[in-house]
């Protein structure tokens, strides 16, 4: 099957994101991974498509979904009220350290969530002006 320029381009960025997120380069990556440098160099530049067992090779070594890998992560974005809370999500949702936190945070009820809130504007004081 043969994947699109734009396909090719998706996953281009979203491993460069995750090599920028994890702090590792690629001659780091390609060690642990067992691939070939300049195979990886070439999804990197966008010239071919990972096969599908590289890719769940690279989510596992992430830390992250397939689908993180492949699809679009600029669309996840319009959900938020703007590009700052949208990639602090991002960073909660894909750093391996703080996904348990984010995963946590998709079984809680909203009433919960309401004695949270109201947790966080005791701790602020009366004397705080910031909204929750």
């Amino acid at each position: 099957m043969a994947t699109s320029m734009k396909q090719r381009e998706i996953i281009s960025n979203n491993i460069l994101r995750y090599c920028e997120r994890t702090g590792k380069d690629r001659q780091q990556i390609v060690d642990d991974l067992g691939l070939s440098y300049s195979t990886f160099t070439d999804w990197i530049n966008g010239n071919s498509y990972p096969r599908i067992d590289k890719i769940e090779k690279m989510a596992n070594y992430f830390g992250c979904r397939i689908s993180d890998l492949i699809e679009d992560s600029s669309a996840s974005s319009e959900y938020y009220l703007n590009a700052e809370a949208a990639e602090l999500a991002n960073f909660l949702k894909e750093s391996p350290e703080y996904k348990v936190l984010f995963d946590a945070s998709r079984k809680v009820k909203p009433e919960d969530i309401e004695k949270v809130r109201q947790m966080i504007d005791l701790m602020r004081g009366p004397d705080s002006d910031e909204p929750a």
